[in-house]
């Protein structure tokens, strides 16, 4: 008797809601980055500058995976002692 895989119905509805699931997932870490950022300016001079930084915010949203890839930083060794402070000792000349 041959092995028969039953399949399902409409396969690309489950790949649909995979690639809408992730993209929701990528909204979420953007609007977490956007929260997170503060500017302190008064509201006046927000509306006198918004034209000029209207080019400067679509960049933003139109590039999110690049901003959450700057978000992000890896740590390897060296850098997270740099910062815990905690460098190896210096040895002295060995000769």
């Amino acid at each position: 008797m041959p092995n028969v895989k039953s399949s399902i119905p409409y396969p690309s509805r489950r790949d649909n809601e995979r690639c809408h699931d992730q993209a929701n997932k990528q909204i979420e870490k953007f609007y977490k980055i956007f929260r997170d950022m503060s500017f302190e300016i008064s509201f006046t001079n927000a509306l006198i500058l918004m034209p000029k930084f209207a080019s400067t915010l679509k960049a933003l949203i139109g590039n999110k995976e690049k901003l959450s890839e700057m978000a992000r930083t890896s740590m390897n060794e060296h850098y997270s002692a740099v910062i815990l402070n905690k460098l190896p000792r210096k040895l002295g000349d060995p000769a």
